[in-house]
């Protein structure tokens, strides 16, 4: 897949293991950053107020708290969330589809009360740490990790999401399934060569955006890197291939 936008926004920089201060210090390092992903690490150490700070500074964030309840509980979370001004929040596909419904409908009615754009919500399939042997192990399912990946996306896109988020091993045959604009966040990337830490389903930043990745998650590689400015850089690069 040919990439004809701005480069920078393919690539969301994964703002994990910072605080506020590492935080500045990094945007002000690389200022062409468009993206950030604030998880739990980052949300639950400095409060809600860093959204507030990051979209003062101009940046697009990815909400990535991966809420997961009964439906009630998810979509009264989503109306909230969807007042900070994220342009993404996560939530997990397998809370079903009446709890992805209800929190779809509450992210329009909370981000309308405050006159914002209502927030892309993305499906949690399954995270990039689990490997073959662990789902089976673990959680006794006797599926492929790539069944339950196509069956969670199509949770995901029957209860009206904007798209999910799934390993770079499974973006080819969602893309075969979903258009374009049916929006395939991966993280999981890591250059040829480095280490994987704990994840276990990762490729390489160009193999998954020909594979029809629509944005790259990308935190360590830039993060703890020596010079993040130069590896953010080259990640944009690949992008723009």
């Amino acid at each position: 897949m040919k990439n004809t936008n701005n480069p920078s926004e393919k690539i969301i920089v994964a703002l994990d293991g910072m605080d506020k201060t590492n935080v500045f210090y990094l945007l002000k390092k690389i200022p062409k950053v468009i993206w950030v992903k604030v998880g739990l690490e980052l949300f639950v150490s400095e409060g809600p107020d860093i959204l507030s700070i990051l979209k003062d500074k101009g940046k697009k964030i990815f909400l990535d708290l991966k809420f997961h309840d009964i439906p009630t509980t998810v979509a009264k979370a989503c109306f909230s969330a969807s007042q900070t001004g994220a342009e993404y929040i996560s939530l997990h596909t397998c809370s079903g589809m009446k709890a992805l419904k209800m929190a779809n409908e509450a992210a329009y009615e909370g981000a309308a009360k405050v006159n914002l754009m209502p927030p892309k919500l993305l499906g949690i399939t399954i995270l990039t740490s689990w490997n073959q042997d662990s789902f089976a192990e673990d959680l006794l399912i006797d599926q492929s990790i790539d069944q339950r990946v196509k069956h969670l996306a199509e949770i995901a896109s029957n209860s009206g999401l904007a798209g999910c988020v799934c390993s770079p091993r499974e973006v080819q045959f969602l893309r075969e399934i979903y258009p374009e604009t049916f929006e395939l966040v991966t993280p999981g990337i890591r250059s040829l060569g480095a280490e994987i830490n704990d994840q276990s389903r990762v490729l390489d930043a160009s193999e998954a955006l020909k594979m029809g990745a629509s944005k790259l998650v990308i935190g360590r590689a830039i993060t703890q890197s020596n010079d993040p400015a130069y590896m953010f850089n080259s990640f944009c690069e690949k992008a723009s291939d």
